[in-house]
């Protein structure tokens, strides 16, 4: 993507003509057309991306003292990045700020700035490209028009981090598009690409980057107009509207995120219920509303979380040195993984001894283009790195075989057996396994150095999170490209040591063990999943069975259970029986639940036979493996074992991880508790050695 601001303040002219351009200001650098346009660029220094900083805004600030002096035609505002406009937020700022009092005078501050940009007498234009989120979405808003490049995106997600927008967003957005969507998109944090940015209204244009200058011109010469708010919007905004709408936003929130575990949905409801007609006092709230949350626990853990997940990026940094990938298996895992390394930009050559499978997969992968919002040349492009290869064609090409075959290691035996006399000699073979051990699947290869463990979860295309798998014989240089290959496809690797079940299933498995436990107890299945999700996990372990597989789950089960020294729950007959009857779960339509259009059908709790204990019977075991698993060394150390339980399972993020919780809830108090059980339930609750170097 060419940036006009960019290549043309670096070279003091614009296409539009001279240029007058003056010294830059922090961030910011400007210059002036022949044609008395001002052009802003936002370019935060030693960056990948930008950030809203308070550098920023009091850049900002002073670019606006020389824009009132010295008034121009207009003012464009956009990025000198090549990959978006700002990305929100300088999130580091966010830890920093512990006092209510000091949060309400710098995001003053902040708005003062925006409200001048908002206020100035000639049209300001922002010109979005790649992303505008956050406080970068906020700086647009207070542009009276926005012109988006093609493959433009906006959102605020602060809603992920415990928050509502900051910087006039809870009031701009409701005053620029239908005020119910603006909610919607602030509720859920959802990002409104370009074709949808248009429709809502976001966007008054959508041009390619070669048909910028022009869009420029038609909206400072007065041919680029904005609709103003519809009669509908306008009866949106009144207060019998909004409290109606409140009502069943209040609802829905309460089927994703309990007030208690996720305030900020409902502050921001709150706020617009009663201030929706009336921007004054709704910045008000907005900034008081704001202040109490940054400060609050469920935010700090929060943001906790968005450093863990940066961490683990930092790990995937470097060149892979991959540009081949074969995929051996087109089930499930194997076409998401084939599918997902294509739209991530690798050659994909894709084996299945049933050709139908290979079909199969390439729909797939046209589906999968379109729920990741590609355009058509970004699909058709997508599609031609991806190759059906029945005779395996592409091993002698590629650069990283993985394996996706059924959990059998005799079976995966005899498809390395064939594999790896035909691959290259720096070629690495990977094993998407979920359970198997990678010691004894590496004894009869040839080259076990190159060989590790590449452990997705399903689906690929939403579970952020990779498992990479090291024997001890693996090279140190192929761990450092798995977990770079990681990166260069868009996904969190966690390097973890080969161990029963790896880091995520060693501890997920006595979770969904002891539900069955329950339900053999008698405990209804609706009453297990709520408590689970009571705790904060996304969804509860007897529904989680049925996504994963009750086949499956069997699989892993009898695998840690014969490669443990420690008691698990036994696995009860009633369910092997389920799995013999094809009820295997979601995959099946039918398994613990009944599903339809991907989606269980649950009932109502019946609340009989319920254990007071239910809760730490469900989350303790998972947190004692994780001390297990720390303790080995499975893991480098805490805050990498709760990114990933986080970014793989979906842990209660607003606990900031099972370790994190651990340490809240007091580890002594914890083994005592788990003794406690122990001595109710069995020996397999029993706390690991590893909680006395935690209390």
């Amino acid at each position: 993507m060419t940036d006009p601001v960019l290549t043309h303040l670096s070279k003091t002219k614009l296409e539009l003509g001279p240029v007058h351009t003056a010294e830059p200001e922090g961030p910011w650098r400007a210059a002036r057309d022949a044609h008395g346009v001002l052009w802003l660029a936002l370019d935060c220094a030693g960056a990948g991306a930008n950030t809203v900083s308070r550098d920023v805004l009091e850049g900002l600030d002073r670019q606006l003292d020389a824009i009132e002096q010295e008034p121009p035609k207009g003012v464009v505002i956009r990025s000198g990045k090549a990959d978006g406009f700002a990305a929100g937020a300088d999130i580091s700022m966010f830890r920093k700020l512990e006092d209510v009092a000091e949060v309400k005078a710098v995001l003053s501050q902040g708005h003062s700035v925006l409200d001048r940009l908002d206020a100035l007498d000639c049209l300001t234009i922002c010109v979005v490209h790649g992303y505008a989120l956050g406080g970068g979405f906020e700086i647009a808003l207070a542009c009276d028009r926005i012109i988006a490049v093609d493959g433009a995106s906006f959102g605020f997600p602060e809603i992920n981090l415990g928050l509502h927008p900051g910087l006039g967003g809870t009031f701009r957005l409701p005053g620029r598009i239908d005020p119910v969507e603006a909610m919607t998109h602030m509720l859920t944090g959802k990002t409104a690409y370009t074709k949808k940015a248009r429709a809502l209204g976001i966007a008054d244009a959508v041009v390619q980057e070669r048909h910028v200058k022009a869009a420029v011109r038609a909206a400072i010469e007065g041919r680029l107009e904005r609709d103003g708010p519809g009669l509908s919007d306008r009866v949106k905004s009144l207060p019998v509207a909004r409290s109606y709408a409140a009502r069943k936003m209040r609802e829905n929130a309460a089927d994703r995120a309990p007030k208690d575990h996720y305030p900020a949905p409902y502050a921001l409801i709150d706020l617009w219920e009663t201030h929706g007609d009336d921007p004054k006092a709704m910045q008000q709230g907005e900034i008081e509303s704001f202040a109490q949350l940054v400060t609050s626990e469920t935010s700090r853990n929060l943001v906790r979380v968005f450093f863990l997940q940066q961490a683990l990026k930092d790990e995937a940094r470097g060149d892979d040195g991959i540009a081949h990938v074969h995929v051996v298996g087109a089930g499930t895992m194997g076409t998401e993984i084939a599918a997902w390394c294509a739209l991530k930009g690798k050659t994909v050559t894709l084996f299945d001894p049933d050709v139908r499978a290979l079909g199969r997969a390439v729909r797939r992968a046209g589906t999968l283009s379109s729920e990741q919002h590609l355009t058509s040349i970004e699909t058709r492009d997508a599609l031609d790195r991806l190759m059906p290869d029945p005779e395996q064609l592409g091993v002698p090409k590629a650069d990283l075989v993985i394996e996706a075959g059924p959990e059998d290691p005799e079976l995966k035996s005899r498809i390395y057996a064939g594999l790896e006399p035909r691959m290259k000699s720096t070629a690495t073979l990977a094993t998407n396994t979920s359970s198997l051990s990678l010691t004894e699947l590496a004894k009869n290869l040839s080259r076990p150095s190159r060989f590790a463990g590449l452990h997705f979860f399903n689906p690929v295309s939403k579970m952020q999170l990779v498992e990479v798998v090291t024997h001890d014989g693996t090279f140190g240089t192929v761990s450092a490209q798995l977990t770079a290959f990681c990166g260069a496809i868009s996904r969190l690797p966690a390097l973890v040591r080969n161990y029963p079940g790896f880091l995520v299933n060693r501890a997920l498995t006595p979770y969904l063990l002891e539900a069955m436990q329950l339900m053999e107890e008698g405990c209804d299945k609706e009453v297990i999943d709520r408590a689970a999700e009571r705790f904060g996990m996304p969804v509860g372990p007897v529904e989680l069975a049925d996504q994963v597989g009750l086949d499956i789950c069997i699989q892993v089960a009898e695998s840690l259970k014969s490669g443990l020294d420690k008691p698990m729950p036994n696995i009860p007959g009633w369910l092997r029986e389920k799995v013999d009857k094809g009820d295997t779960g979601k995959k099946a339509g039918r398994g613990f639940y009944e599903w339809k259009d991907g989606k269980a059908r649950r009932g109502t709790a019946s609340g009989d036979g319920v254990p007071d204990d239910i809760t730490d019977r469900l989350i303790l075991p998972m947190v004692n493996a994780c001390v297990e698993c720390l303790r080995l060394g499975v893991v480098r150390d805490s805050d990498q074992l709760d990114g990933t339980m986080i970014f793989a399972t979906g842990f209660a993020p607003f606990r900031g991880g099972p370790m994190h919780y651990a340490k809240s809830r007091g580890p002594d108090e914890i083994a005592a508790r788990l003794n406690e059980l122990a001595n109710a339930h069995g020996p397999r609750f029993r706390p690991d050695p590893g909680w006395q170097d935690l209390g």
